[in-house]
C-alpha cells in the first residue's frame, strides 16, 4: 500500500512556523547574511499571523539582496544596514542625511567595532563621556585640513567640544537604531535607553522686540517679498511653509490659509515639495487684514513680472517665486532677509527667529498657549510651553511685581 505524501502547507524557502509550549508562535527560515552567506533566523509573535508577517518581511528583504545583520556582527554593520534598509523608508531625506552624518562621524568611529550582541550600557555611557570631553577639532583633524593650521594641528588645542544638544541628538540616533534591532529580535533590549545624558537647555534664541519688528517691516516696504516677511511675522510660519504656499492654499475672501506642504532643498532632488514637518503642522490658519491686503497686492505685482519674461515664465502656483516664476531657494531667502536686517540697522538673527518673535509677542499680549500652539503647528502643547518657558517666567515676574505694588501699603 502506497502512503500518500503529506501535503506541504508552505512552499520551499518560505520557512517553518509552529506554536511553542509557552503559547507564542515561532517562525524560522533562511535569509541572506553579510559576506554573501545564508543563516537561519527565528522570529516570534503572539499570533501565527504576526510571526509569519515578521518572517515574510525578512525573507522578502533577503530576496531583494539585502543581508540581515547577525547579532555576532559589529555595531557598524548593523548601523549601516539600518540606515540603508530601514531608516531610509521612514525619514525625510534631509533627516536621513543628518542621521547618516551622525552615524559615520560619531557612532561608527566610537562604537562600530563592538559586537552588536555584546554592546552594554556601560560601553555607551563610557563612549558618551569620552565624546563629551574630546576636542572635535583634534579628533576629526579639522585644523589639519586648513591651509594654515592655527590651533590643534599647531599644538594649540582649541577645545572644540560638542554641545549638550548635539550629544543628545547622537544618543537619540543610537537609541532609534537599537530600538529597531529589538523589534527585529536581534537583541533582547535597547541598552542605550539605560543611559541618561541629562536634559540639555533649550537652544537660545533672540527674537525681535515689538519695536525691532516694526523697524524690520518698515525696511521691508517696497521689497518684492514684502508680503512674505509680513506673513512670517504675523503668523509664525516656518521658512519652508512660506515658500511652499500655493495660491490654491489661500482663501483671500475667507481670510484663511491651508498649510499643507513645505519647500526644501535636498541633496538628491534639489528644490522639493514635501509634506509638512508633522501631522500637526498641517493646519488652517486665519490671516490678518494687513496680510490679506499685501497678498492681493503681491498677486497683482506678479502679472508684470510674468509679462516681462514671456514664455520663460515657469510658474507652478507658488505664492512667492523668483522674477522668472520659479520657487525660491531657501538659501536665497535667507540672503534677502539678512540684507533687510542690515538695511534696518538690526542685529543679525536667523530667519527662524521671526517665528520665535511671533510667539513671544503673542505671549506678551496674553494670548493663550493653546492658540499659539495651533498657530505654530506644534505637535504637543508641551513643546510650545518648553520653548517659550523663559517668556512665561518673565510675565510671571511682571505679574508678581504688579500684584506686589497693588498690595503695597505705601
Amino acid at each position: 500500500m502506497t502512503v500518500p505524501k503529506r501535503k506541504k502547507t508552505r512552499a520551499n524557502g518560505e520557512g517553518t512556523i509552529y506554536q511553542r509550549k509557552d503559547g507564542r508562535w515561532e517562525a524560522a527560515g533562511y535569509v541572506l547574511a553579510p559576506g554573501n552567506t545564508r543563516r537561519r533566523v527565528r522570529v516570534y509573535g503572539t499570533t501565527r499571523k504576526e510571526a509569519l508577517a515578521k518572517l515574510t518581511e525578512k525573507i522578502a528583504n533577503s530576496n531583494r539582496g539585502l543581508p540581515v545583520p547577525s547579532t555576532q556582527g559589529s555595531v557598524a554593520a548593523y548601523l549601516t544596514y539600518w540606515l540603508e534598509t530601514v531608516a531610509v523608508h521612514h525619514l525625510r531625506e534631509n533627516t536621513h542625511t543628518r542621521y547618516t552624518t551622525c552615524v559615520n562621524r560619531y557612532l561608527i568611529p566610537g562604537l562600530g567595532k563592538k559586537k552588536l550582541a555584546k554592546l552594554t550600557a556601560k560601553d555607551v555611557r563610557t563612549w558618551l563621556n569620552q565624546l563629551r570631553t574630546t576636542c572635535q577639532c583634534c579628533t576629526r583633524g579639522i585644523d589639519a585640513r586648513r591651509d594654515q593650521p592655527r590651533c590643534c594641528a599647531a599644538d594649540q588645542c582649541c577645545h572644540k567640544l560638542l554641545s549638550p544638544l548635539t550629544l543628545t541628538y547622537i544618543h537619540s540616533v543610537l537609541k532609534s537604531a537599537l530600538e529597531h534591532a529589538v523589534r527585529e529580535e536581534e537583541i533582547p533590549r535597547n541598552v542605550a535607553r539605560n543611559v541618561r545624558t541629562g536634559t540639555p537647555r533649550p537652544r537660545r534664541f533672540e527674537p525681535l522686540t515689538a519695536d525691532e519688528a516694526r523697524q524690520f517691516l518698515t525696511a521691508a516696504q517696497g521689497h518684492r517679498l514684502h508680503a512674505l516677511f509680513e506673513l512670517a511675522l504675523h503668523t509664525g510660519l516656518r521658512k519652508g511653509e512660506l515658500l511652499g504656499l500655493r495660491w490654491e492654499d489661500l482663501n483671500l475672501d475667507a481670510g484663511t490659509a491651508a498649510i499643507r506642504r513645505t519647500l526644501q532643498r535636498t541633496s538628491a532632488g534639489g528644490l522639493t515639495t514635501l509634506p509638512t514637518k508633522t501631522r500637526a503642522s498641517e493646519r488652517r490658519i486665519a490671516l490678518p487684514t494687513r496680510c490679506l491686503q499685501l497678498l492681493k497686492l503681491h498677486h497683482e505685482q506678479q502679472k508684470p513680472e510674468r509679462e516681462a519674461v514671456g514664455t520663460r515664465w515657469q510658474h507652478d502656483g507658488h505664492v512667492f517665486t523668483t522674477a522668472q516664476g520659479r520657487p525660491i531657494d531657501p538659501t536665497n531667502l535667507t540672503r534677502a532677509f539678512i540684507t533687510l536686517l542690515r538695511k534696518a540697522d538690526l542685529r543679525r538673527i536667523r530667519f527662524h527667529d521671526l517665528r520665535h518673535t511671533t510667539a513671544t509677542l503673542l505671549l506678551e499680549q496674553d494670548v493663550e498657549l493653546v492658540v499659539i500652539k495651533e498657530l505654530l503647528g506644534h505637535a504637543h502643547i508641551g513643546v510650545t510651553a518648553t520653548v517659550y518657558a523663559h517668556v512665561r517666567l518673565r510675565l510671571q515676574r511682571e505679574a508678581m511685581t504688579a500684584l506686589g505694588n497693588a498690595l503695597s501699603h505705601s
